[in-house]
């Protein structure tokens, strides 16, 4: 299992219509994926999705329910642990209800091809956690002087927290890939110059009306305008994630168990 945490250094830049999108197009390509609704401030990803669940990442913290059976079948194929407070808890739960989470997180790892966390924005100390335990991070930002801003605290942050970590750069909003190249160019500069680490660019996504109507309508574009163009960036981006290396070194399940010492 692959897990890759999709962040932002601010709100609005489209982190959550993005995961979802990716989630969507990596099970369209016969992927199992999980999205798991990471963001503590704000956990939406149902709502840009357009469904509503019954039951969510709370019922799993209170032991009414185990993580398999909160996961719901959503569109596109894609399966998802939506949230609400739920996240928040995990972090301040007791030792003993922390290990029981994460035991059945690691029971869907067998058969899990990619979990994708969407996070929240900031550099919350619980968003960290996620970002530390995850194979990739992706930060997306726009042309934005203070998404930039953002981008790089958050960015020194997972940095501070993993030297290792492999960090992609999503530009969404941009009019042309000359814009987002130099957009992600700015911030690699930044990034290279005063964290001596090197960033990856993983593609932009364009300015789409056709997206924007859908995202407000609550339908994700991918599935009811597969022909925009904001639709063929995500597919590429996709695909982009599916030519990845296989990641050497411990499992999610041994980084989280060093991470919340719960082994």
């Amino acid at each position: 299992m692959r897990t890759i945490a999709i962040t932002g250094g601010k709100g609005g830049v489209g982190k959550t219509s993005i995961a979802s999108g990716l989630g969507i197009a990596l099970s369209q390509a016969g992927k199992r994926t999980v999205l798991f609704d990471a963001d503590l401030a704000l956990a939406n990803l149902d709502v840009v999705l357009g469904f509503r669940s019954e039951f969510n990442l709370q019922h799993v913290i209170n032991e009414e329910k185990t993580l398999m059976e909160i996961l719901h079948h959503g569109p596109g194929g894609v399966w998802i642990a939506t949230g609400t407070s739920g996240v928040g808890s995990i972090a301040s739960a007791g030792p003993k209800k922390l290990k029981k989470f994460f035991t059945q997180v690691f029971a869907i790892e067998a058969d899990t091809d990619y979990l994708i966390f969407d996070t929240g924005s900031g550099i919350d100390r619980r968003i960290m956690a996620f970002l530390k335990a995850s194979d990739d991070v992706v930060v997306v930002i726009t042309p934005d002087a203070a998404s930039l801003t953002d981008g790089y605290a958050t960015i020194k942050s997972a940095l501070r927290g993993k030297k290792s970590a492999n960090i992609h750069v999503i530009v969404n909003m941009v009019d042309s890939d000359v814009e987002a190249y130099k957009t992600f160019s700015a911030l690699s500069t930044i990034v290279k110059k005063f964290l001596k680490s090197d960033i990856a660019y993983l593609g932009a996504i364009f300015s789409d009306p056709i997206a924007a109507k859908c995202i407000r309508t609550r339908k994700p574009f991918v599935i009811a305008e597969p022909s925009c163009v904001a639709s063929k960036n995500i597919k590429s981006l996709a695909k982009k994630i599916l030519s990845w290396e296989p990641n050497e070194g411990r499992s999610f399940s041994e980084r989280i168990a060093a991470l919340y010492d719960v082994a």
